[in-house]
């Protein structure tokens, strides 16, 4: 197979709209600590990357013959202050699986008209394929594996979604930022720990190690369970994912706002309050988030993400004002007969929160007696886990 030419590679697909092309060769190994994160059962029950794991380690099981990984890179940053929303950043757009596949749908065309290449010489991913993105980032000089595990840029901070194409072609490789520490976790962090204490719920066992079992965005997005009652004071109003270890980070002062020509923003959804949320039917689930990442949790995912938010931003230490205690009570209050153990649950959760030991106690009676679920039972039984009146 001829090679293909970089730079005139790099200026095309530039021009459909990613950020960052850059080039490694596929022979290089992927992450080396994946099995040992596996092993450490640091995956939760994600066990899709269990069962994926040779593939991700070696791209010649995902496309025999590949002699290149072309990396792409889509900077979602919009050049506005962080902070304050429920939703993580990149999930305020239209779901960037699909608007970010036209642009390498366009890159195969690209490849198949420079290199002489079939539709079978190269395979793509945008972040659903057994690829390790961040590793093969770091061996093409993106960036660097941070301390909070993300792929950190030079350019964009920690605001960049990932893409990858193997390819059936050599391309020169780009050079890693250090040879011969490419794939060090915190190449460029020097000293600084912030995203690691910044971490409302510890789940950093190590720098670049992340524990999934008490990562927020795992629980509020993977998790279709029950979240473990000793995490869910610490996720404060986050309904879906959590930007905290990527938001402090020092990188960031050097984020450009991006193209967004491969990315459709949402501004609608920063907008929708907590109340709101636990408003949601099926169809204004479907009006709102089709076409969004957070279709992924689905409905009871973000009614469960949603009452644990409420708990919290009402409860005790919280900030959501008296007045609007009454209008979320009675929602919660409407919520603990769901049709899903799992929003039934979370539900009293939170009604124990903000009602307190003995307004909750006397509110939940009734639903408590005709109550079978057990995992549900022990959410009455456990009462309200702090203060006996909320903070007002």
């Amino acid at each position: 197979m001829n090679g293909l030419p970089r730079e005139a590679l790099r200026g095309r697909l530039h021009a459909l709209g990613f950020d960052v092309v850059r080039f490694a060769p596929a022979a290089a190994p992927g992450d080396p600590g994946l099995r040992d994160w596996l092993a450490a059962g640091h995956h939760a029950d994600m066990d899709w990357l269990v069962r994926t794991a040779d593939l991700r380690l070696d791209p010649q099981l995902v496309l025999p013959g590949a002699q290149t990984v072309i990396v792409l890179g889509v900077n979602y940053w919009p050049g506005a202050a962080i902070g304050g929303e429920p939703f993580a950043r990149y999930a305020l757009h239209s779901d960037y699986h699909d608007t970010i596949k036209p642009g390498l749908v366009a890159a195969g065309r690209v490849l198949e008209e420079l290199g002489g290449l079939g539709a079978t010489d190269y395979r793509y991913y945008v972040d659903a394929g057994p690829v390790q993105e961040r590793g093969w980032a770091a061996a093409a000089g993106v960036g660097f594996r941070g301390k909070n595990g993300n792929l950190i840029s030079r350019e964009f901070g920690n605001w960049m979604l990932l893409a990858a194409i193997l390819v059936r072609a050599e391309v020169p490789a780009d050079p890693p930022l250090v040879a011969r520490e490419a794939g060090r976790t915190g190449l460029h962090c020097g000293k600084c720990r912030r995203c690691l204490d910044a971490c409302p719920t510890a789940a950093f066992p190590a720098p670049g190690v992340v524990d999934a079992r008490r990562c927020i965005s795992y629980h509020t997005i993977e998790n279709r369970g029950f979240v473990p009652r000793e995490l869910r004071a610490a996720f404060g109003g986050r309904v879906f994912g959590c930007d905290e270890c990527l938001a402090v980070c020092p990188w960031n002062r050097f984020a450009q706002a991006g193209r967004s020509a491969l990315l459709a923003r949402r501004h609608d959804l920063g907008a929708l309050g907590l109340l709101e949320l636990l408003r949601l039917t099926p169809e204004r689930y479907r009006e709102l988030f089709k076409g969004t990442a957070m279709k992924r949790t689905k409905l009871a995912g973000l009614l469960r993400n949603a009452c644990i938010a409420a708990g919290n931003v009402w409860g005790p230490g919280g900030t959501g004002s008296a007045r609007e205690r009454a209008a979320v009570s009675a929602e919660l209050l409407r919520l603990v007969r769901h049709e899903s153990p799992v929003v039934r649950g979370h539900a009293v959760w939170a009604v124990w929160r903000v009602l307190g030991a003995a307004a909750g106690a006397a509110a939940l009676a009734a639903s408590r007696a005709g109550e079978s679920d057990l995992a549900v039972i022990d959410e009455y039984e456990a009462g309200p886990g702090g203060p006996a009146e909320p903070a007002g």
